[in-house]
């Protein structure tokens, strides 16, 4: 924001409002007043964030009413006085400089026009329009990460992302709730999921390590120009949903990873159901116990290899024989067998989504 822009109305105004009148940033420093001699200065004990956005306040002989945005304000309105008179001319100036923003920052601002883009917010007929009169480089290769705070203390998640890539030329971070950060990041063409992923885990590690702050980020797919940048905000959205429900222990969810449970996901909940009904034909999934399940995950994750799976489990070879073959009574399906473990997989996995009930975009 041009505090150019701040200054030319405030020095208008000062004619019609016989008082020092001036905006302070969110560090308290004053970026225009018609008092030209107190630009610059900062205002100690004068703390944005402490006070609601809406409300007008007081400290030393000024009154004070914040405006921006509305989840962490960004400037405050400020009049000598702290009289009735004062507050009104408060009021007044905070919605008239909070409109000139929104308007320049419509106009002007890249991190505004990509926020915009991805919520599809803007005609994709005005898309490269815009991106003309932003002079924004619409040919170079992009991803979407999405960053969701899990918990955290008092440390704003969304200044330390801001830190971390502070090229607001070439990446975008912005708020689109409370608990969720967007990064916009510039990439090199030919760059692979997997570095992505280191990307995603310097946020979550920084985070976590420094400032206590529990973050899960779903990573959409790169993509080349604007117009995509939509679709892979979309992809990073369904990465934290499928994650959720399937790989709960996961921190960082790649929509290029998402294999067979991005599938699963876009089934509707009625082919699901009936699918279950047809392979448990026998007898329903909810008969196997929790030791039974867990014998099963282990036999997946070591690749259907008995030996290996007894191994690991601390159980005789004969004794995961017998429990897979008591498998094959209750289900019909003897998991030793390749085709028959896809389908108890993908069934389980089924049986999984169904009890999540996720929400879809």
């Amino acid at each position: 924001m041009s505090n150019r822009l701040f200054q030319g109305i405030v020095h208008q105004m000062r004619e019609s409002i016989d008082r020092v009148i001036g905006v302070v940033d969110e560090t308290a420093t004053v970026i225009s007043c018609s008092d030209l001699t107190k630009i610059g200065e900062t205002f100690e004990y004068l703390v944005l964030g402490a006070n609601d956005s809406s409300d007008t306040f007081v400290r030393d002989n000024y009154t004070y009413k914040p405006f921006g945005d509305t989840l962490k304000p960004e400037y405050a309105v400020f009049v000598e006085g702290t009289d009735d008179m004062a507050a009104k001319f408060c009021s007044i100036l905070a919605v008239s400089l909070h409109s000139i923003k929104q308007y320049y920052d419509e106009k002007y601002d890249r991190s505004n026009f990509i926020k915009n883009v991805i919520l599809d917010n803007i005609l994709p007929g005005d898309i490269y329009v815009k991106a003309r009169e932003l002079h924004f480089n619409t040919d170079v290769n992009r991803a979407v990460l999405l960053i969701r705070v899990v918990s955290s203390n008092d440390i704003s998640a969304f200044d330390v992302i801001q830190n971390l890539f502070p090229d607001k030329q070439k990446d975008f971070v912005f708020n689109i709730s409370e608990s969720d950060i967007v990064l916009v990041k510039e990439i090199k063409s030919g760059i692979e999921s997997k570095d992505l992923e280191k990307l995603a885990r310097s946020i979550v590690d920084t985070l976590g390590s420094e400032f206590y702050t529990k973050v899960v980020i779903g990573i959409g797919t790169a993509v080349v120009g604007v117009k995509d940048l939509a679709r892979s905000f979309k992809e990073s959205q369904v990465s934290l949903e499928v994650g959720k429900v399937f790989d709960t222990d996961k921190s960082i969810v790649s929509y290029d990873n998402l294999g067979i449970a991005r599938l699963i996901y876009q089934l509707p909940t009625t082919l699901c159901e009936m699918f279950l009904k047809e392979v448990f034909k026998k007898g329903s999934i909810e008969s196997l116990d929790q030791e039974t399940l867990f014998t099963i995950q282990k036999f997946f994750e070591n690749n259907l290899n008995v030996s290996e799976t007894s191994r690991k489990l601390f159980v005789h070879r004969n004794t995961l024989v017998y429990r897979l073959e008591k498998i094959r009574k209750l289900t019909g399906l003897d998991l030793r067998e390749f085709d028959h473990a896809i389908i108890f997989k993908v069934a389980l996995m089924v049986k999984k989504y169904l009890t999540s009930n996720p929400v879809k975009y």
